[in-house]
C-alpha cells in the first residue's frame, strides 16, 4: 500500500523567522491520526530566515537527524559540541537521557532550508551524543546513498560517511537524472517513507512532485524513476527504510 500526501495538504505555519511544513503532529499542530509512521515521529520541512533560529531547548529519548537542502545551520549543545551543517553533510543527535541545544542560521542574508526528522530509539536511557559527517553530493547520483544507518551495524564502504542512529532504520539520499531509475527492496514487515525535495519522482507508477510524501507499507519492491525528457528536472529525494 502506498499512501500519497501532497505538498498542499501538509500543515503549514509561518512566523517572522520560520516557514515550516510539518508532516506529523508537532507543537501547535495536533492530529491524533497523524502522530507517527512506525518509529518516525517528526518530519519537519523548515526554512529559517537569516539570523533566525531555535534558542536553547531540551530533548529526551529521541534520535534527531538534520539534513540541509540549501544554506547552513549552526548547532550548539550543553555537551560542548558545535557544528555548522551544509548541503552534503548529515547530523545526528541522540538525546538519550537529556540534552539541551540551539540551532541558528549563521547567515545575515541567506535563508536556510532544512529537513529535520525525529526517530524514536530502540534503546532507552542512552548517554546523549552528537555526530556529523560529510558525503559526496555526486556520490548519490543515479542511486540510493545511505547517509544514516543503524548503530553498530557493519556495512559496505559507503556507510563510512553515514551517521549511526539507535534504531533499525536507514536513511538514503538520491538524485536521479531525467529518465534514470533505481530500485529498493523492503524486507518482510518493513515500511518506507519517501519525500521529494525537487523534481518529479515516479514510485511504482505513482508520480510524486516536489514537496510530496509517500508512506509505503506491505510492498516489497520499490521502483523509482525520474521524469524523462530534455527539459525535466532531476528527482532529488530522501527514502527512509523503517521497521
Amino acid at each position: 500500500m502506498i499512501q500519497t500526501i501532497r505538498s498542499k495538504d501538509r500543515y503549514q505555519s509561518e512566523t517572522d523567522w520560520l516557514s515550516t511544513k510539518w508532516h506529523f503532529s508537532f507543537a501547535d499542530y495536533h492530529d491524533p491520526d497523524n502522530m507517527n509512521f512506525g518509529p518516525l515521529r517528526v518530519f519537519n520541512d523548515d526554512t529559517v530566515a537569516p539570523a533566525g533560529g531555535f534558542p536553547l531547548h531540551a530533548h529526551r529519548e529521541m534520535e534527531i537527524v538534520t539534513y540541509v537542502i540549501d544554506g547552513a545551520l549552526e548547532h550548539k549543545d550543553n555537551m560542548g559540541n558545535t557544528g555548522v551543517i551544509r548541503p552534503g553533510e548529515i547530523q545526528r543527535m541522540s538525546a538519550g537521557t537529556g540534552i539541551h541545544h540551539s540551532e541558528y542560521n549563521p547567515s545575515e542574508k541567506d535563508p536556510v532550508h532544512l529537513i529535520q526528522l525525529w526517530i524514536m530509539p530502540a534503546v532507552q536511557n542512552l548517554r546523549p551524543s552528537w555526530e556529523q559527517k560529510s558525503f559526496s553530493l555526486s556520490g548519490r547520483k543515479g542511486k540510493l546513498l545511505p547517509i544514516a544507518v543503524p548503530a553498530d551495524k557493519n556495512g559496505n564502504a559507503t556507510t563510512s560517511t553515514a551517521v549511526q542512529i539507535h534504531q533499525d532504520a536507514t536513511i538514503y539520499t538520491s538524485l536521479l537524472a531525467p529518465g534514470q531509475s533505481a530500485t529498493h527492496k523492503l524486507g518482510a514487515g518493513r515500511r518506507a517513507y519517501i519525500f521529494v525535495i525537487n523534481g518529479n519522482l515516479k514510485l511504482n507508477g505513482e508520480t510524486l512532485a516536489a514537496g510530496d510524501q509517500a508512506r509505503v507499507s506491505s510492498e516489497r519492491d520499490l521502483q523509482l524513476s525520474a521524469t524523462p525528457g530534455s527539459g525535466a528536472t532531476p528527482a532529488d529525494f530522501l527514502l527512509l527504510d523503517l521497521p
